[in-house]
C-alpha cells in the first residue's frame, strides 16, 4: 500500500495506526487541493494489488481532516480524521471535514461521487432571471441557472458545484441535461404565447471538446428552440483557436453567442474582435457601484462604446436600483438583468410573471420598467 501510495502523491508522509488503519499526512495549499490528491489516492486503489503473484481487491474507506498548518495541532487533526472514518463506514463514502471552515457541511470530494445521481435521479432544476431591453420596454430573452437540490444539504448554488462537476468530469452531462430542459421549457413559454430567447452558461472546458460541440449542434438540428450561449473571455483564452472555431459552429446554427463577465478577467481585444458574438454583458461588479463610484461610469460607458462599434448589444448584470437603471438608459446600454427587475424564479414562477407582465401591457399601454423598487421585489 505504501508504495502505491507514494507512487501517486510522492511527498506524503505514512504511518501504521492499526492493522487496518493507515495515516496519511501531507500538506497543501487549499483544502480543495488536497481533495483532490485523496480522490487520486482512491482511485489508485481501484485496481487490484498483487501479493505473490495473487491478485487482491482492497476495500478502503477514507476519514479526511483539513486544517491550517499554521495551527499545527496534531491532536485535534487526527480526532478529526478518525470521526471522518467512522462516518465514511458508515456512509460509504469518503468524508472530508474542512477544519478551515465555519461549516463543515462542505465536502468537495462527496459532491463529486454525488452529482452524477444527481443528474440521473431529477435533483437538479432551472430557474430563469429575464433581461429587459431599456428601449423597447419589455422582455427580450431570459438567462437560464441551474440550481441543486440536495436531498439532505438543501439547495446548492452554482458556485459550489459547477467547479466541482468540471473537475469530475460531468460538465457536459450537466450541460447536455440543462440544454434539453430549456429546450423544453422554451415550448412551454411558446405555449404561453411568449417566444424568448433563453441562454445558457457554457464552460470553457466544453468549448475544446469536439464530441460535446458535435453532440449540441445534432441537438440543434433537431429542434426550432432559440438558445443562446454565454461564454467567458478566459474560456476562450484557454483554447483560443479551438474556441473560436466550435464558437463559430454554435452561431451558423443559430445560437446567439454572448460575453459574460466582461471587464471580471483580462479582458483582450484581440479575441473580442475574433468572436462571433451579438451580446456582451457588463460584469455587476461595475454597475452595482455605478451611482457611487467615479470610475466605474467612466468604464462602462467606454465599454457600452465599444460593444456598439463592434456591432454587439449591450447587458449590464446586477441592476438593483432606478437610479443605476436610469444613467444606464443614458449611457445608451441595450438590456439590463437584475434584482431590480426580477430575481431568479422556478419555471411556474417564470410563466406568472411573464402573464402579470403581459397583463399590465394590455392594462395600460407599453410597461414601464422604471418602478418604485418595491414594486419588483412584490414582483
Amino acid at each position: 500500500m505504501a508504495r502505491r501510495i507514494t507512487a501517486l502523491v510522492p511527498d506524503v508522509r505514512i504511518s501504521a495506526a492499526s492493522r487496518s488503519v493507515v495515516e496519511i499526512a501531507f500538506e497543501r495549499d487549499t483544502p480543495e487541493a488536497a481533495a483532490d490528491e485523496i480522490e487520486q489516492i482512491r482511485k489508485g486503489f481501484l485496481r487490484s494489488i498483487d501479493l505473490d503473484g495473487e491478485p487482491y481487491q482492497l476495500q478502503m474507506h477514507f476519514g479526511v481532516s483539513a486544517a491550517p498548518s499554521v495551527e499545527d495541532d496534531e491532536v485535534l487533526l487526527a480526532e478529526a480524521a478518525e470521526s471522518a472514518l467512522e462516518q465514511a463506514r458508515e456512509e460509504g463514502r469518503v468524508v472530508m471535514l474542512d477544519l478551515t471552515r465555519a461549516d463543515l457541511a462542505f465536502d468537495k470530494l462527496t459532491l463529486m461521487r454525488e452529482l452524477p445521481r444527481a443528474i440521473a435521479n431529477g435533483e437538479m432544476f432551472l430557474q430563469y432571471q429575464p433581461k429587459v431591453h431599456v428601449r423597447r420596454q419589455e422582455i427580450a430573452s431570459a438567462e437560464a441557472l441551474v440550481r441543486w437540490q440536495h436531498p439532505t444539504r438543501g439547495l446548492i448554488l452554482p458556485g459550489d458545484f459547477i467547479s466541482v462537476a468540471e473537475q469530475a468530469g460531468e460538465i457536459s452531462t450537466l450541460t447536455l441535461w440543462t440544454l434539453r430542459q430549456v429546450i423544453e421549457d422554451q415550448r412551454q413559454l411558446r405555449a404561453d404565447g411568449f417566444d424568448l430567447l433563453l441562454f445558457v452558461n457554457i464552460s470553457g472546458q466544453l468549448l475544446a471538446d469536439a464530441a460535446f460541440v458535435n453532440e449540441v449542434c445534432e441537438m440543434l438540428a433537431a429542434t426550432d428552440a432559440k438558445l443562446g450561449f454565454e461564454i467567458t473571455e478566459t474560456a476562450v483564452i484557454r483554447d483560443p483557436e479551438s474556441a473560436i472555431r466550435h464558437l463559430q459552429f454554435f452561431a451558423d446554427s443559430g445560437v446567439t453567442l454572448a460575453i459574460d463577465d466582461y471587464g471580471a478577467g483580462l479582458s483582450s481585444l484581440a479575441y473580442l474582435k475574433k468572436l462571433p458574438a451579438k451580446e456582451l454583458k457588463i460584469d455587476k461588479m461595475f454597475v452595482m457601484q455605478l451611482t457611487s463610484s467615479n470610475r466605474d461610469p467612466l468604464i462602462v460607458r467606454s465599454t457600452i462604446d465599444l460593444a456598439h462599434a463592434l456591432e454587439m448589444e449591450v447587458t449590464a448584470e446586477g441592476v438593483e436600483t432606478p437610479s443605476a437603471l436610469a444613467l444606464l438608459s443614458v449611457m445608451g446600454c441595450d438590456m439590463v438583468q437584475g434584482f431590480l427587475i426580477s430575481r431568479p424564479l422556478g419555471l411556474d414562477a417564470f410563466r406568472k410573471f411573464m402573464a402579470d407582465e403581459g397583463h399590465l401591457d394590455n392594462a395600460n399601454g407599453p410597461a414601464s420598467f422604471v418602478r418604485p423598487e418595491s414594486f419588483w421585489k412584490r414582483a
